[in-house]
């Protein structure tokens, strides 16, 4: 059996669990085995439908209403003793903040060797594995054995795919042995979204301002952009350490890594470990002063000039072309 650890939400996989879908459909074509998946949180059993485009023949749904709110210990411990159970020859999880979390768990609690950020995997004796290291910067090649392997997949470095032909999940619930001292560290309360605002991780354009926007007043027009573009913003690590726009907008190794058609990066020098967050994106414009920063040179597209006098511009032709 392969297993995939998903998260979800409306109903659905999330976009890094339809690529760990995507990854373990590809592993069970190869071994022979089927693909099975385990869900948490309220309304796991509902997202059976939208998992039979991706291959799955079973859904394991973990029933515990202490776990409406996501608590990492508690989760792994209910996937370690499903792994007990069912000993699938591969879990697999997400390279999400929330994936490698539950993998890790489970590795502690059984023992299993873990690697993480896989890209590639190799299916032998024993397995072999391609992971991204040090941010992302390189790639390693790596043996996997165990009785039961564990891997977490990094963020959009499998292909989302559907299956040729939707399969019928089976649903069972599963009940895990918790005490309350497994819930221990858990979500308390939730502070809701800013209403209409485009999700960082799923924005199709992403328009990114780092230390040469200036302020947090200097912010107003790539606000403006994204509006106009039907995107979202984002920012450099400097931007948040000076407390100019929140983590939550952080994009790189220390936040959310992004995969839109088209990021547009202002006045970001692009370091390494920016550019780790950014590695997904279709094309990048960058937009800066200095024609030598790395933003510049691994860029699709580059303007060179200041970003206050060309974004002004490009927000004028949009509104022209509209």
């Amino acid at each position: 059996m392969i297993l995939v650890v998903v998260e979800h939400e409306a109903g659905a996989p999330d976009r890094l669990s339809v690529e760990a879908l995507a990854l373990g459909r590809s592993l069970a074509e190869a071994t022979g085995e089927p693909l099975a998946a385990v869900a948490y949180g309220p309304g796991s059993a509902a997202i059976a439908g939208a998992l039979g485009a991706s291959g799955v023949a079973t859904l394991t749904a973990i029933d515990d209403p202490r776990l409406a709110e996501y608590a990492p210990e508690a989760l792994g411990k209910a996937v370690a003793q499903l792994v007990e159970r069912d000993r699938p020859s591969v879990v697999i999880g997400t390279g999400s903040e929330r994936g490698a979390e539950i993998l890790a768990h489970v590795a502690a609690r059984t023992g299993l060797p873990l690697a993480a950020n896989v890209t590639e995997v190799r299916p032998g004796d024993p397995w072999g594995v391609t992971r991204q290291r040090w941010g992302g910067s390189l790639l390693e090649e790596a043996r996997l054995d165990g009785p039961i392997r564990l891997l977490t997949v990094a963020p959009h470095a499998v292909k989302p795919a559907s299956a040729a032909a939707p399969s019928q999940v089976a649903v069972e619930a599963f009940a895990p042995d918790l005490t309350d001292r497994d819930l221990r560290v858990r979500i308390t309360s939730r502070v809701p979204a800013e209403a209409g605002v485009v999700s960082l991780a799923d924005a199709r354009v992403v328009v990114g301002g780092g230390r040469g926007v200036g302020s947090t007043e200097g912010f107003a027009e790539l606000d403006e952009l994204a509006l106009l573009l039907g995107g979202t913003v984002g920012v450099s690590r400097v931007v948040t350490s000076a407390g100019w726009r929140p983590h939550a907008q952080q994009v790189g190794q220390t936040g959310t890594r992004i995969a839109p058609d088209l990021y547009i990066a202002c006045g970001i020098s692009g370091a390494i470990q920016h550019m780790v967050g950014a590695r997904s994106a279709k094309a990048i414009l960058a937009i800066n002063t200095d024609r030598d920063a790395p933003m510049v040179t691994r860029a699709t597209y580059a303007v060179i000039g200041d970003l206050h006098t060309i974004l002004p511009a490009i927000i004028t032709a949009v509104r022209a072309a509209r």
